[in-house]
């Protein structure tokens, strides 16, 4: 067989059955990408004589004699293919890891396909954009800026990976090979609950190829969270790298480790596993019943009540709720379930694991190689010296990656062997076994007069942390942020963090907030209409303003600083907005028109340490180098930095050179999460610029002898004054005297502030089939003084697109044995391009007490309001109330032909 591959030939050939996918990768290929491998999402897509493909599905031994072309074959970062410029200019892509499918598919379109796009890219998934960016660079719309030196920030500047992006050279966590190199493949309990009575491994270990099997006993006997926090006392130490009892369908029982993907799952079919299978419990409230199966010992001095299954209870009041309900005219009372909900991110979970002078490296695909690192040098005795974690680009997080459950076996597997490890999750594995959103079941009752004034809000929160307990108690806090955006006297919050025999519940944008969020902003829906006042009226009635206490469980001190009337603010710019599209028509006979609003406040960092370390340093080569331990996985951090850093050295972001997420190379960085990429690693960016800035004025000032508020930095040096030094001039005579203009600095997350967003929907609800159109979807946001307007702009739409998705079609359907039955793309249904509107972006004008330039980070709290205003906006249109969610249209017709009080179309 003879390939042709951007117009290389190649002699290779495939395996049997091989896809065209993972032949081209073994051919260096590497921008074509691995989303699904079942033809869902578009990562992988080539072209085939000129016709765009999805290589995943694509037998190899068919593109013999033909013409393939990948992403890396279109163009290169000097001769760009147009639709590649467009996409890098629009911007067209966030975390980029899709980037190279849609390319491949976009650049074939007719004008007719151009003008039909939720059809022409109905075969290609993003879960990051939102994919208005998207739209705008296959329609060759440019939203970049150039900016000037020293005014980087507030401008729409690039990423600086945005070439190798869109050319396919940014390498993701499995874009390389390691001579030697073995794979790693996992056997999965099929049981909710059983011990593990015997393991056989012979069978495994006689297929070719084979070199390991690991169990339960090979392993080390420690126990630890896979959560990542800076304090790990705040997660329990409940799990173990692979145990003998097993909590879960889908827990890793065995690890085969073999020369190729193939023989070690073949090494995983032939292992033998016999089970003793345990009493199995799935719904928390059962888990909390006298008699119910325990879940876990108290091994672990953190699990507030293993008898009863219960990790964390937390219980908080501030005046008297019996008080306040006493004297309300108006009391509504419900309860409200937000559902499981997956990360989708483009890119599934892996590491690769090596060893190099006597050190253990792991590259891997983590929103935090500092603890990350921390954790493998605890679970495998390793002294700090001995071990790098490292991130190439990570394809899409989400929180879903602020978990060590990959880097833990490759670990293992190389300190065994010697070899490099790799270890990639399948798109099924990342449904069934890594942690998705938190199922919660919140009753809300809230209290309040006539005149909408509140007297009393009591939440109880029932949260399902499945099988261990990572991030079980931290969502749990978080969850009172949807009870502090309102004044009230009276308020009581009752929380519980339950073990079942489920996939355990992790990180995911929004984290405890978003399920809350949608509880709380339904009920006060719902008090309004009781009230007969107007849903908006009673928010604004009730708003914390500023100087106010945030109260959620106490009236104790806390560190957050709350001096912006952001909120107020969200909700004018909405009601304006929502109200200019009022009197649009329905789309027509047998549609339910309705609005629906809902706000939510977030604070910029959690409540636990968040630490971050940057280093800035020029070089000989007059450019900046940023060193920084924050992941850049589409949030956008690292253009961030850069314009942080550009601006206050006077300078360009061309001329600043960033390195990042290396534990060898960077200082300790908490991670990219919960807004701190931005909050946190951006104030260190800005106190090591400063200091550096501070360096070179105060030597060249000592030059010439002229007074240093005389000195000023420019691009190409310093002005003292009259005279003028170039940066080459004082580099040279600062090496002459043994000095580096160099400085590191730190931050912490505290204090901290908050941040304001208000969504709103304009909706038509099919009275017969239950099918929602959004008509118009707008967000106005408190994000202060904007670094990068394009990418707050990406990042709240990004947001709105992930909300629509968990309102309204994605649900981690789970049967009764504990078995998840949608493990796919195609049957979990996160938004297509079809699915998601535009989002009018609106920003506040404010400026922050704390972040760095006063700027706040935007890419978590957005998603939070979303399913409450959609499920509010279906309420006004129908006069149904649905309380869990997604809002589907199966339910939606059930309900509404059940209901009476549905009005004539």
């Amino acid at each position: 067989m003879t390939y042709t591959v951007n117009g290389r030939r190649f002699a290779e050939e495939p395996g049997p059955g091989q896809c065209l996918r993972t032949f081209l990768r073994s051919l260096g290929q590497y921008g074509v990408k691995k989303g699904c491998d079942a033809g869902d999402c578009g990562a992988c897509t080539v072209w085939l004589d000129g016709d765009p493909v999805h290589s995943c599905i694509t037998p190899a031994f068919r593109a013999d004699g033909h013409e393939v072309t990948t992403i890396e074959g279109l163009g290169s970062p000097g001769t760009l293919h147009p639709m590649q410029r467009q996409f890098r200019d629009a911007p067209g892509f966030q975390c980029g890891f899709c980037t190279a499918g849609m390319i491949m598919t976009s650049a074939t379109f007719t004008e007719a396909q151009k003008a039909d796009l939720p059809r022409a890219l109905k075969g290609n998934l993003c879960r990051c954009t939102g994919y208005r960016g998207i739209e705008d660079a296959v329609k060759g719309v440019t939203g970049l800026e150039t900016a000037a030196p020293g005014k980087a920030v507030g401008t729409s500047v690039g990423a600086p990976a945005g070439n190798e992006v869109v050319t396919g050279r940014a390498e993701f966590t499995m874009d390389t090979h390691l001579d030697g190199m073995l794979h790693l493949k996992v056997v999965h309990s099929p049981h909710a609950h059983a011990r593990i009575a015997s393991i056989d491994k012979t069978a495994a270990l006689a297929v070719p190829g084979v070199h390991r099997v690991y169990t339960w006993e090979d392993v080390p006997n420690r126990r630890f969270t896979t959560a990542i926090h800076t304090d790990h006392l705040v997660d329990p130490d409940d799990t173990r790298i692979l145990d003998d009892t097993v909590r879960f369908v889908g827990q890793r029982v065995v690890a085969v480790l073999a020369d190729t993907v193939a023989a070690a799952e073949e090494g995983c079919r032939k292992v033998v596993v016999e089970y003793e299978p345990l009493p199995a419990v799935f719904d928390p409230e059962e888990a909390m019943a006298e008699g119910a199966p325990p879940l876990h010992g108290s091994h672990d001095p953190f699990v507030r009540d293993p008898a009863h299954n219960i990790l964390l209870e937390l219980h908080g009041h501030v005046g008297d709720v019996e008080a306040g309900f006493a004297e309300a005219d108006v009391v509504h009372e419900g309860t409200y379930f937000s559902p499981r909900v997956q990360h989708a991110h483009l890119e599934t979970h892996g590491s690769i694991a090596w060893m190099a002078d006597g050190r253990l490296n792991v590259r891997t695909s983590s929103q935090s190689p500092s603890i990350a690192k921390a954790k493998l040098g605890y679970l495998f005795a390793l002294r700090p010296d001995q071990l790098r974690v490292f991130c190439t680009r990570v394809g899409g997080g989400f929180g879903g990656k602020q978990e060590v459950i990959s880097e833990d076996l490759v670990a293992l597997a190389t300190l065994d062997t010697g070899r490099p490890v790799c270890f990639e999750f399948t798109r099924e594995e990342e449904f069934t076994t890594a942690s998705p959103r938190h199922p919660m079941s919140l009753t809300v009752k809230l209290g309040a007069k006539a005149d909408g004034t509140l007297t009393a809000i009591q939440v109880r929160n029932v949260s399902n942390t499945g099988a261990y307990g990572n991030h079980g108690g931290e969502t749990l806090y978080a969850g009172g942020a949807a009870v502090m955006i309102y004044r009230c006297p009276n308020k009581k919050y009752d929380a519980y963090s339950v073990y079942t025999n489920t996939v355990p519940s992790g990180a995911l944008r929004g984290y405890g907030m978003t399920q809350p969020a949608y509880a709380v902003e339904s009920a006060m829906d719902e008090l309004a209409r009781a009230a007969h006042i107007d849903p908006l009226a009673l928010r604004r009635r009730n708003l914390v303003r500023p100087g106010d206490p945030l109260i959620a469980m106490s009236a104790g001190p806390d560190d957050v600083s709350f001096s912006e009337d952001g909120l107020a603010k969200c909700l004018d710019l909405v009601e304006e907005a929502l109200a200019r599209t009022a009197d649009e028509p329905s789309p027509g006979p047998g549609w339910l028109v309705g609005t629906g609003v809902a706000s939510s406040l977030h604070e910029t960092a959690p409540p636990t340490e968040h630490v971050s370390e940057a280093w800035v340093t020029l070089g000989d080569d007059l450019v900046y180098e940023l060193a920084v331990g924050t992941v850049e996985f589409g949030e956008g951090t690292s253009t961030a930095h850069v314009q942080i850093a550009a601006n206050q050295l006077g300078t360009t972001p061309s001329r600043i050179r960033l390195v990042q997420s290396d534990t060898d190379r960077t200082g300790f960085d908490t991670g990219a999460f919960a807004s701190a990429g931005l909050f946190v690693a951006g104030n260190a960016v800005l106190r090591a610029a400063n200091a550096v800035r501070d360096r070179i004025l105060e030597f060249a000032a000592a030059h010439t002898g002229v007074h240093l508020v005389l000195c000023s930095l420019h691009d190409e040096g310093v002005v003292c004054g009259e005279r003028r030094l170039s940066l080459a001039e004082l580099v040279a005579l600062a090496r002459a005297r043994g000095i580096r203009f160099t400085a590191a600095r730190k931050a912490y997350g505290s204090p901290r502030s908050v941040t304001s967003n208000t969504q709103g929907f304009r909706i038509a609800v099919h009275r017969v089939t239950g099918e929602i159109r959004i008509l118009h979807s707008v967000q106005a946001t408190d994000a202060a003084v904007v670094i990068n307007p394009a990418q707050v702009r990406g990042q709240v739409e990004g947001g709105v697109a992930q909300g629509i998705g968990f309102a309204l079609t994605e649900n981690h359907h789970v049967d009764t044995h504990g078995v998840m039955v949608n493990p796919n793309f195609r049957n979990y249904r996160i938004p297509t391009y079809a699915d998601v509107p535009r989002t009018e972006v609106l920003l506040v004008e404010s400026s922050d007490s704390v972040g760095p330039l006063r700027s706040k980070g935007m890419a978590e709290c957005c998603i939070n309001p979303v399913a409450p205003a959609l499920a509010n906006a279906l309420h006004d249109a129908t006069g149904v109330r649905f309380r869990a969610l997604p809002l589907t249209p199966e339910r939606i017709y059930r309900r509404l032909n059940e209901s009476r009080s549905v009005p004539a179309a």
